[in-house]
């Protein structure tokens, strides 16, 4: 519908609501165009607005009579507006999601990494990587980067193991897991050959690049931007915080901690420690801990998988919401 249309629309809604007497006189006139219609409409308005607008006295002076007609084309607009962004509202499409397995080899090993975007999204748009908890490359970081997608971001949840080496038990995932926290520097290689990838997709803005990392993948993102990557920043989500010193010369990305309160694995010696070296070098930094929340507290599968081998996590509802929006307004600074 035609702009001129929508406000003849709202002045025949407003003059029926008012008074039909003055939208038969508006038709009397013959109006072509938008600014003939308008001004039948303020001229009948202003002439006699005591016969059209019940609470006008006739004999309010002229000046009064203005002011209170004057306002109602403020007020078409206004209407016109609201309608509009509703309009609006009403014709935004739903996600679109496209997912692509981007294989190669890296020193021998082959990786599977998983990429997720919104194809309703035009143009270029910020990149978040996904790195999984011990257990592997899981549906769970996958349901992640689909969610992040939604957001509007191109998502990667990458391969850390390799091979679709995948933990199947605590003994499994914990002999995954170990090299990486016994020499740090191995995960970034890996980091870095996912995010080259990431580079062949048009829709990728490298200059507003963040990694997010549960568990285990929380730690990780948190050494590689200790070790220097160049990132905007690093959400960790229940990961252990101290494996890599805090180094000023290195540390470029802002980060969010995202930590369970009651969490066994990262005990508040660690969460003191953590605070005083990122302090003492003036690290952008924000931390958040949330009571009564464990480990993992943001899979859902935490509380089956806890009763099923005996280990101390469980899902935490209001904390994972808490926390996900917490992530949610930390990107919107960082991509500013």
């Amino acid at each position: 519908m035609s702009f001129t249309a929508k406000i003849k629309l709202e002045i025949n809604a407003l003059c029926t609501s008012f008074s039909p007497y003055l939208l038969l006189k508006i038709h009397l006139r013959q109006p072509q165009t938008l600014p003939g219609y308008l001004s039948a409409f303020l001229l009948e308005s202003v002439n006699f607005p005591e016969l059209y607008y019940p609470g006008i006295n006739k004999n309010f002076s002229m000046k009064q009579k203005l002011f209170l007609v004057a306002i109602l084309p403020a007020v078409i607009f206004l209407i016109i507006s609201c309608n509009g962004n509703k309009k609006k509202r009403t014709e935004m499409k739903e996600p679109k999601l496209k997912e692509e397995i981007v294989n190669y080899k890296l020193d021998s090993s082959d990786r599977s990494n998983f990429v997720v975007y919104d194809e309703n999204i035009e143009g270029k748009r910020p990149v978040v990587l996904v790195i999984h908890e011990w257990w592997g490359l899981n549906d769970y970081a996958r349901m992640r980067a689909r969610e992040l997608a939604k957001l509007g971001y191109i998502a990667m949840a990458v391969d850390m193991y390799g091979d679709g080496k995948m933990g199947e038990d605590p003994a499994a995932a914990e002999k995954l897991a170990t090299p990486f926290y016994m020499k740090p520097e191995t995960a970034k290689p890996i980091f870095d050959a996912a995010l080259e990838k990431l580079k062949g997709f048009s829709q990728t803005d490298m200059t507003k690049v963040a990694a997010i990392g549960y568990c285990f993948g929380g730690a990780l993102v948190l050494n590689l931007a200790k070790m220097g990557e160049d990132l905007k920043g690093v959400v960790s989500f229940h990961g252990n915080l101290n494996v890599v010193p805090a180094n000023k010369d290195l540390l470029k990305a802002q980060v969010l901690v995202c930590h369970g309160a009651a969490d066994p694995f990262v005990p508040q010696a660690e969460v003191d420690q953590f605070k005083k070296q990122m302090d003492s070098i003036g690290a952008k930094y924000t931390f958040k801990a949330y009571d009564g929340a464990t480990h993992a507290f943001t899979n859902p599968n935490a509380t089956a998988m806890g009763e099923k081998f005996n280990l101390p996590i469980k899902y935490n509802a209001a904390a994972d919401s808490a926390s996900w929006k917490d992530m949610k307004d930390f990107f919107n600074q960082i991509f500013q």
